[in-house]
């Protein structure tokens, strides 16, 4: 789950000194801190899950070969998504842990990618591994971040993905049509829980820029 764990930023201004503000570059880090802990960059997150679910479910008569492009595509999408939240994490070690989680998703897409005529088995290996790693990090962070907003929605997206991938890799599909189903159900599932994810930031954000105005208010 693309989740920018840490405080909600506050949205308030701040005085740079006009020498400061003439001589500083902008980080490019800086840059993707604010993109993603954009309430809009989990919302499109959850988008890119949960579109390749719907269209699995759709389409459930597809070949194999289908479905592993469309999981290869999703995989590194969503590897995309997540190297930018990375970058919102205010901990160094929590950024580290999303940045490995990225090259994670990348390196399983481009697997999915470059075999797509893989067995059944191997498909549902690297997706519930994926799955498994992403919502144990995610279940830790949220633990370990005292701060975060909505703390019980993050670890809950986080308990449905270990349990999406403890169910891809103890219950293996005997047939494309059934790997299909069992992967696009949980695509959807994951999807909707990002949807709420992205929602709940977004309200989270609101109430930081009105505590934020009322104070600017307060000392004038």
């Amino acid at each position: 789950m693309t989740v920018p764990l840490g405080s909600v930023p506050q949205s308030g201004p701040e005085h740079i000194p006009d020498e400061a503000a003439a001589t500083s570059a902008v980080d490019p880090a800086d840059v993707l801190a604010g993109l993603g802990s954009s309430w809009t960059w989990i919302l499109g997150s959850a988008v890119t899950t949960l579109v390749p679910g719907i269209l699995i479910l759709v389409w459930p008569d597809e070949t194999l070969h289908v479905l592993a492009v469309l999981i290869g595509l999703y995989l590194l999408v969503t590897g995309g998504f997540r190297f930018v939240a990375a970058f919102a994490r205010q901990e160094h070690g929590e950024r580290l842990a999303g940045l490995l989680l990225s090259v994670l998703f990348v390196l399983a897409g481009v697997l999915c990618l470059r075999n797509p005529m893989q067995t059944i088995a191997a498909l549902s290996l690297i997706v519930g591994v994926v799955w498994l790693v992403s919502g144990m990090l995610t279940a830790y962070t949220a633990l370990a971040a005292k701060d975060l907003p909505h703390r019980g929605f993050v670890f809950g997206a986080a308990a449905l993905g270990i349990v999406a991938g403890i169910v891809v890799l103890a219950l293996p599909a005997e047939s494309a049509l059934a790997l299909t189903r069992l992967l696009g159900v949980w695509l959807v599932l994951l999807g909707v829980a990002e949807l709420v994810l992205a929602f709940a930031w977004r309200a989270a954000l609101h109430r930081s820029r009105t505590a934020d105005r009322r104070g600017t208010t307060a000392t004038v």
